[in-house]
């Protein structure tokens, strides 16, 4: 036997020998972000509870909520991975996820809370027809939704398979549909209140849990990053390539190509995520919500800085051939550290090893939450209530449709993550990240700041960014033609890029350009100014 393979069944034994304390641990987080969903469902009287918590949150408290949507099993699992196998290519998605900030801080979060009510649809339907922009609006936010549920699940399933030794694919499709489920119930009965809490409670636990593993790591090498760098770029088997440019993007000019593609989406994607967006919603004014983004740019930018440690002490302490084994794409590469860090034969190592895998959990639950939170709330106030019901349904007949949306996207999530179980979990939120640039960025801006933007220039641009950018995935080596594709044994890629944002992104602005200048429809310059007065003051605002 390799001793690749013998290390990953050392880690699946000890996890095996110690089930008992992992699935109490998992249990425990279950059973207590449970309890906080059942208390806030208590409190959700009416629509304004459901969809934006009773905008009753401090900054503080969005800030930290914020962060617990944001940092994913993207941000824990896949960055860890992928700095892991690719060292410095690897990190360049902690630098993406984090400099996107600014432009959702700088261009989005204040005109957006001023502006909106519920989600991002409400923007967009203030000064254009609303019947056509809200069907567009919930239509992106279900997709991009959708497209980050996928990440969330593979997650999900890798982790789970890894600590309780499942090998076979149906044991794994039965624990993305148990994560689907338990989405399901937190945000049927807790709306966002209960969504807000598990998050904050969530971040608290993943940067606590990080903290620990960066410490470890960090004691691990005398506190020296030099030398913790050396032993990552010696053990890599790569050597000094593993610390520079180029080891996953630099190979031809296709993976450059690549890389920019990439780094676009990660940038542009943040101001345009839905479950982001409505965050914004939940704090009483835009003071706070621009506060929240500062509070938040702290912690993940803290969080993101240790993804450092994370994934260049798991390439030091751990064989490339072992975490591979364990998962191809790396998303195994944090659980297996900590599991390392402790002691493969040890109670501390398990202990350790069941305790960051409880903390990923939860994370993918929590983001889960927010997730289908805003795709449910999207369809029921934007397509249901003020589409197909024309303005005329009541709160409680709205709030009964988030609540069947949230069960139709949680069985459509099942049905996807469990065919994207062996993608890399970053390299799939990427791909949520371009479309929600393509697709919903370029309205957004638009609408707060063009004058002559119009409802059939919003069309184009969602429409146009969205098909294109779900199109050019469809036919690319992430779905087809790849050893990790999601359909590995068939080939209908046609587009090389693994990330569509270098083109889909310039697209959708250039669909809301052409689709506002061949308008024939003159755009309302009242509404505009009053928007424009909303946007920036607060004046009217909800």
């Amino acid at each position: 036997m390799s001793p690749s393979i013998t290390h990953v069944t050392l880690a699946a034994n000890e996890a095996s020998e110690h089930r008992t304390l992992i699935i109490a641990l998992f249990a425990l987080f279950v059973l207590a972000t449970l309890g906080i969903t059942i208390w806030a469902g208590r409190q959700t009287k009416d629509a304004a509870d459901f969809y934006a918590g009773g905008r009753q949150f401090s900054a503080f408290q969005n800030g930290l909520a914020v962060s617990g949507d944001y940092m994913s099993a993207a941000s824990f699992l896949g960055i860890a991975g992928a700095i892991a196998l690719f060292g410095y290519d690897g990190f360049l998605y902690s630098i993406g996820f984090l400099v996107a900030w600014l432009v959702a801080l700088l261009l989005v979060a204040e005109p957006l809370r001023n502006s909106g009510r519920y989600t991002m649809g409400d923007v967009l339907a203030y000064r254009m027809r609303q019947r056509p922009v809200r069907t567009a609006a919930g239509t992106s936010t279900i997709v991009v939704s959708i497209f980050y549920l996928l990440a969330q699940m593979a997650g999900a399933g890798v982790l789970v398979s890894l600590l309780l030794g499942i090998t076979s694919d149906a044991g794994k499709i039965l624990i993305v549909a148990l994560v689907g489920v338990l989405m399901i119930v937190y945000v049927s009965i807790g709306g966002m209140k209960g969504t807000t809490w598990v998050q904050m409670v969530k971040a608290v636990l993943l940067i606590g849990g990080t903290i620990l593993i960066t410490f470890l790591v960090l004691l691990k090498f005398n506190f020296n990053i030099s030398d913790l760098l050396g032993s990552a770029a010696e053990n890599s088997g790569k050597g000094e390539a593993f610390l520079e440019p180029g080891l996953q993007y630099g190979a031809d000019g296709t993976t450059k190509l690549d890389f920019i593609s990439l780094g676009i989406a990660l940038v542009l994607g943040t101001a345009g995520l839905p479950h982001i967006l409505i965050r914004f919603y939940t704090v009483p004014n835009a003071k706070a919500a621009r506060k929240s983004v500062n509070w938040a740019i702290g912690i993940i930018g803290g969080f993101y800085l240790m993804t450092i440690a994370l994934g260049f002490g798991a390439a030091a302490l751990i064989s490339q051939e072992e975490i591979i084994a364990s998962n191809p794409s790396g998303n195994t590469a944090a659980p297996l550290l900590a599991l390392h860090l402790g002691g493969v034969d040890s109670a501390w190592g398990a202990i350790l090893l069941a305790t960051i895998s409880a903390v990923a959990f939860a994370t993918i639950l929590a983001v889960v939450a927010g997730l289908t939170l805003a795709s449910s709330s999207s369809f029921a106030h934007d397509i249901y209530a003020n589409v197909i019901r024309k303005g005329k349904a009541t709160e409680k007949e709205e709030m009964r449709a988030a609540r069947w949306a949230t069960v139709l996207i949680g069985v459509v999530s099942i049905a996807l993550g469990a065919l994207a179980r062996d993608l890399n979990v970053a390299g799939l939120v990427a791909l949520a990240f371009a479309v929600a640039a393509s697709a919903n960025l370029p309205t957004i801006l638009y609408s707060l700041f063009w004058k002559r933007f119009t409802t059939q220039g919003a069309l184009w641009s969602i429409y146009g960014g969205l098909i294109v950018a779900v199109g050019l995935v469809l036919f690319s080596p992430v779905v087809s033609g790849d050893p990790k594709a999601m359909f590995p044994d068939v080939d209908f890629a046609w587009f090389p890029l693994k990330n569509p944002g270098i083109i889909s992104i310039p697209f959708g602005f250039l669909m809301g350009w052409l689709g506002t200048v061949l308008s024939k429809e003159e755009p309302d310059a009242k509404k505009y100014a009053e928007l424009e007065v909303r946007s920036l003051t607060g004046t009217g605002a909800h």
